[in-house]
């Protein structure tokens, strides 16, 4: 019986952080061995956004490729591709774009969550408005069956639904599966300063990171502002601090919370001890990213075979559009 399929990816516009390990790659890893699994880096979406500066983009491709590695998604049991190789995703994006009514992108809420989040960039062009219709596209192409999403992105996904929809309604013919979000229960992680965790901010603690970095940045999170003293007893729930313990050690949140609570446990220590964990946390994912780091050869080829196997589906599903319209 064959695996359904499931595409996801991610916008190689910078490093990545520890929201993308539990958020993303650790469930990556999980899917891969339930499902036929496509992970793409989206570097032609990462353009949209980071058209005045696009040099960085090709090293953050593989910046981003090592850290999925050393976090677990295996070549063997996914298909890891990069988005501008297979020249179908434009192809189909052209086709559905023709057949998408403007209003449908002018609703959509992360379009104008995007500008919102990223006003120091100009994305108020053509390319940024159509970006759910490239999306649409780059799910639709793998009939996958499964994407994942959290709660916020189901808006995103009911379009490329309804593209569906409208195509197999215009045509009279189906060629497209119309996916269903697998919902993951993303955990709550803020950035060091208590905002949304964010390239743009630059307020994250990237997979990357030395140790001596991890220290530096973990000293640096903010706790309960009322709490200026080891003295003055703290409020968990609005401490960040103790938000990482919940999802890095849980077997120590309790005595966290309770320390905070009670007044016996001081921020400065508590950070420290936090620092640690995470280094440790980051130590296997750290030492089998430098592996790769020396051996670039073995990336390139690694993108280059599922290219290759991404680009073979993308082209029968394309040819399968094109023989509908008579193209």
């Amino acid at each position: 019986m064959l695996k359904k399929r499931v595409l996801s990816g991610m916008r190689p516009t910078g490093k990545l952080h520890l929201g993308h390990l539990v958020g993303a790659l650790s469930n990556w890893v999980k899917l891969q061995k339930q499902y036929a699994c496509f992970f793409m880096l989206a570097d032609w979406h990462a353009l949209m956004s980071e058209y005045q500066n696009p040099q960085e983009i090709k090293e953050y491709v593989f910046d981003n490729l090592m850290d999925w590695l050393a976090c677990g998604i295996s070549p063997e049991e996914a298909v890891i591709f990069l988005q501008s190789e297979v020249k179908a995703h434009l192809e189909l994006q052209m086709i559905l774009s023709v057949i998408t009514p403007l209003a449908w992108l002018e609703r959509c809420p992360t379009y104008k969550e995007q500008i919102k989040e990223l006003k120091e960039k100009d994305i108020t062009t053509y390319g940024f408005l159509g970006y759910p219709v490239l999306q649409a596209a780059d799910i639709l192409l793998y009939k996958a069956s499964f994407v994942p999403v959290g709660q916020d992105q189901l808006p995103h996904l009911e379009l490329t639904r309804e593209l569906v929809r409208r195509f197999h309604s215009l045509y009279k013919k189906e060629v497209f599966v119309e996916p269903e979000a697998l919902l993951t229960e993303n955990p709550k992680l803020l950035g060091i300063d208590g905002r949304k965790m964010s390239k743009s901010y630059d307020n994250f603690i990237a997979l990357s990171d030395p140790p001596e970095v991890v220290r530096r940045k973990t000293e640096a999170m903010f706790t309960d502002p009322q709490r200026i003293k080891r003295d003055i007893p703290g409020r968990p729930w609005l401490c960040n601090v103790y938000a990482y313990y919940r999802i890095f050690k849980p077997e120590l949140a309790e005595t966290v919370r309770q320390g905070c609570l009670e007044a016996e446990l001081g921020c400065k220590e508590d950070k420290r001890r936090l620092g640690e964990i995470i280094i440790e946390t980051l130590r296997p994912i750290r030492e089998k990213r430098d592996k790769f780091k020396q051996d670039r050869k073995l990336l390139r080829e690694i993108l280059s075979a599922g290219n290759a196997k991404a680009r073979e589906i993308a082209e029968e599903t394309l040819s399968e559009v094109k023989a509908i319209l008579k193209l």
